[in-house]
Parts: structure tokens; sequence; C-alpha cells
């Protein structure tokens, strides 16, 4: 996918062309992470910041999510000269947790006897201003909500139904999937005209979703939780050609408008999605792989992963998930910083 001879090389070619003016602090660029726990991690490494710290926030940032690893590779091949990563991501965001409305953390890793409590938003928290130079947006899933969609196919399935005509016809008082998609392209657009006018000097990058369905609902085996569990087949296809490749075309006509750069990794993320063994999966399934503080068992629902012996990763990039998505997303990174 690339070799460090290529990081090395743009890293050169970046310090050969630093400009002599950019944005950020003379000794540093200023990179702001921003987005939802695509982002922040949740299960894929060291939590950041560490267990018992009293700092922690309940957002599930971790050390392997594709904002510390790019970070890490930046640090040893620097475009020029060091870069400072701001990383506020936290899961469960929606877009208009990024630039207008506070955010309840819901992490289930060790939350305080009173729950999280609210954070401000985004941009807030990254301090956003004339001296950032990038700004990367990870955001869209939860605001139709994805998630909330999946656990419906997943209830849908295990009772015979489809998912895809309850969303198709839908029940008075919920949003149709047009609708859905319709009111995430409103909001985006509001969220990025508001994230340009909080950092007007900043090359502002969006991040697409990676393939997490197969290619075929038929190669996923409805009785593995570690895959897709109960959804149909036609489920699935519905949701990858529906909902999951409609939301990523939203994203980059968006980012395209405002003349934004767009992170596509669902391309090169094809054939590792959550249905494929281990080994070649760069999504844990239903029930996954995760380190040890992640729970199996999801509070306020039936499912527990212990009973297969994983824990409640809910359809996440893996490691290998984060490291394609970190590799897609330096390069991005370098190439605005050329452009600054």
């Amino acid at each position: 996918m690339r070799t460090r001879a290529v990081v090395v090389g743009l890293a050169l070619t970046a310090a050969a062309l630093v400009p002599s003016g950019s944005a950020g602090a003379a000794d540093q660029y200023e990179w702001a992470a921003l987005g939802d726990s695509y982002t922040a991690g949740v299960f894929v490494g060291y939590p950041q910041p560490a267990l018992g710290d009293a700092s922690r926030d309940g957002c599930d940032r971790t050390s392997d999510a594709y904002p510390g690893v790019v970070e890490r590779d930046l640090d040893e091949f620097p475009p020029g000269k060091p870069v400072h990563l701001t990383n506020v991501s936290c899961g469960n965001a929606t877009i208009a947790n990024i630039a207008t409305a506070k955010q309840t953390p819901i992490s289930p890793v060790q939350p305080p006897a009173g729950g999280w409590p609210a954070v401000d938003p985004q941009t807030q928290r990254a301090k956003l201003g004339d001296q950032t130079d990038v700004v990367t947006i990870g955001v869209g899933g939860n605001s139709l909500p994805f998630g909330g969609m999946l656990l419906k196919c997943l209830e849908q399935g295990a009772s015979g139904k489809s998912c895809r005509d309850y969303y198709t016809n839908p029940p008075e008082g919920e949003e149709s999937i047009q609708g859905k998609l319709a009111r995430v392209q409103d909001e985006y657009v509001e969220m990025l005209a508001k994230v340009h006018q909080a950092a007007p000097n900043a090359k502002v990058i969006t991040v697409g979703y990676p393939a997490v369905l197969p290619e075929q609902g038929s190669d996923c085996n409805r009785a593995s939780l570690t895959e897709l569990g109960p959804i149909t087949p036609a489920d699935v296809d519905w949701l990858r050609d529906d909902v999951l490749k409609p939301l990523n075309s939203t994203i980059q006509r968006v980012a395209g408008f405002f003349g934004d750069r767009y992170v596509d990794v669902y391309s090169s993320s094809v054939g590792h999605d959550a249905c494929q063994p281990a080994g070649t999966k760069w999504v844990e399934g239903i029930c996954g792989d995760a380190e040890d503080y992640w729970p199996a068992k999801v509070p306020g629902t039936l499912l527990n992963c212990a009973v297969v012996g994983k824990r409640a990763t809910l359809v996440h990039p893996n490691a290998a998930g984060h490291a394609n998505t970190a590799a897609h997303v330096e390069r991005a990174i370098r190439i605005a910083l050329l452009e600054h």
C-alpha cells in the first residue's frame, strides 16, 4: 500500500517546499482531528487519556486509532516542521456535535457514578482558530444513525422481517432513508461552513467510512455474532448500497462544494469487511476482538458477547482498519501542508 521510501520522499519534498508564512505557529503545524468513534478508536490500543486519569471524558479515544498512527508517522518523517495534533474526536458524536451542540459521552469504560458530563462542540474543544493549519473530520454515521439502523436490522432479521422494508415504508415518526440522507447533507453543509469560519486558514479534510459490509450479503454467516449476526443477506446488500455508499457520496459531494479534500477509505477496504475471517477483516463484527478493558456486554441491551468469548465491538474498525485509514489520511495531510 505504501513503502517507507514513499513516506520519506514525501517528507523530503515537503521539507523543500515549506511555505514562508503558514497559518500555524512558526515552529510547528497545527492539526485538529474531529470525528466520531471511527476516528476515536474506542477499543483499539490504549485509552487516551489513560484509565484512571482525572481528565478522562468518556470519548474513548485510543492510541492506535488513525490520528495516533498518523501522528507517529509525521513525527518520524516530519513535513518540514513538526505537526502538533489536537485530537478531540468522541465516540457516538453526531454532525451537530462537531460545531454546534454539546455531547454527553456514553463510554461503557469506567463511567463516573453520575455518568459522563457533557463536553463542548469539538471545534471549541480543539480551539480552532487562525493558527490551525489542517482539520480532519470523520463524522456522519451517527446522524443517520447507522448504528441504530444496524441494530434495527438485527432485530428485524431475528424475527424474519426486513429492515429495508421498514425504512423504505417507515412507520409514523420514523424517517425514511431518503429523508435521513437529505437531512445529513444539510447538517454536513452547516457543519463545514462553521468549521471554515472557525479555522479560516486551515485545509479541511473529510474522511469517509470504510467497507464495513461485504460486496455480497450472502457472504455473511447469519449464525455468527463475530460477523453481522441474523441480518438477512438482502438487508446487508441494502445497508451497503442504499445507506453506507450514499452516506460516503454525500460527504464527498459536500466536501467538494467547499473545495475540501475527501479521503476515500472505502475502495481500499473492500474485501476486508466484518464478514471476512480473522486476519483478513479490518472491521470487527457485532462481537469481536478488543483490548481487555473493553466490555463484552452492552449496557441496556441483551447483547452479551462473552457467550462467544468476544467483546462488544459493534461493527467498528480494528487496528488493521485504522492503519489503512491512517495511510490515506497521512497522505492527504502531507499534500494539504504542501499546498498551504
